[in-house]
């Protein structure tokens, strides 16, 4: 099994290569030479950019059975391209530590931090009007990995946890209540998390007409793709007060120029699309790669399938 490499992780060929004998694992080339010596393999490791010039590489790989995109969002992937191969993604890999992220957003705004750190005498001890996670409603879109995993976490604080799904269907966890209309979790949620893949469904998903439908003074969180969010009706929605806040991990473009509003307006909690980061996070999103290479050479179904017609 000849297995193309387009990430050069340290150490990957060589856990490659104790998995069986017939394994070759081959590093591509960065320089630009596949272009005059297209290379023949059965599958291919790649990133969603594919280092800025997918197209071009997936052009140049002969014989191609399986590709996996190392990293959960495909919506950058060129899916026509992917021919008759069978492609898989990381799906699920980073789902703890987006979930603790997300759960931080949540207490971050519920007890108001970190606007409560002090480090001066205030005007008063002991009180202050912080809220609880306790009885708040959670409203969940998207279910998948991610979304599984905030509600968990979730239900252990007490919440109330619905969610919305792309297919109405009974619900797969226990304490979480499946809503069949996005308006009907928009309308009650205190905390709106995006938990969705960025898909031509998807896209504008939350324009000014269900940003105007949320729950006055909810709490947006978005781990997903900014794609979701009309941004300029996200701004209008948080100047007006309907929304209180929005806790944003993605944004568009990536990276934000300089001087752009997000920054600096005081109803958004921004970062650079760093939820998914953790421990060992390079071995998380390699462990469902390493399982399908097992598989494929078993000749098993392999796990993190995506839908090309779907597009995740």
């Amino acid at each position: 099994m000849r297995i193309a490499l387009q990430p050069n992780i340290p150490g990957l060929v060589d856990q490659l290569q104790a998995l069986g004998r017939g394994i070759e694992a081959i590093i591509v080339p960065s320089d630009g030479s596949l272009a005059q010596q297209p290379l023949e393999a059965d599958a291919l490791l790649c990133t969603a950019t594919g280092g800025g010039d997918l197209p071009a590489l997936l052009s140049a790989c002969r014989g191609l059975r399986w590709i996996h995109v190392l990293g959960t969002g495909i919506d950058n992937f060129p899916l026509s391209m992917a021919g008759d191969a069978v492609l898989t993604c990381s799906r699920g890999a980073t789902a703890t530590p987006m979930a603790e992220w997300v759960m931080a957003m949540m207490l971050c705004h519920e007890k108001q931090l970190p606007a409560r750190w002090i480090n001066e005498p205030p005007e008063a001890w002991y009180m202050a009007d912080l809220g609880c996670l306790e009885q708040k409603t959670l409203g969940l879109v998207g279910l998948g990995a991610i979304g599984e995993a905030v509600a968990r976490r979730a239900l252990a604080f007490d919440m109330q946890v619905i969610a919305k799904v792309r297919s109405y269907r009974d619900s797969p966890l226990p304490g979480v209540q499946l809503v069949e209309h996005l308006t009907e979790l928009l309308q009650v949620a205190d905390h709106v998390v995006l938990a969705l893949p960025a898909t031509a469904a998807s896209r504008g998903l939350l324009d000014a007409r269900a940003l105007a439908t949320m729950k006055p003074g909810a709490h947006l969180i978005n781990v997903s793709r900014a794609a979701l969010v009309d941004q300029d009706a996200l701004r209008v929605a948080l100047d007006s007060g309907q929304l209180a806040r929005a806790s944003l991990d993605v944004v568009d473009p990536e990276p934000l120029p300089a001087g752009h509003w997000i920054y600096a307006h005081p109803k958004v909690r921004l970062s650079a699309h760093v939820s998914w980061s953790g421990p060992n996070i390079a071995q998380r999103l390699l462990a469902p790669f390493i399982a399908n290479v097992q598989a494929f050479i078993r000749g098993e179904p392999l796990q993190g399938l995506v839908d090309t017609q779907a597009g995740y």
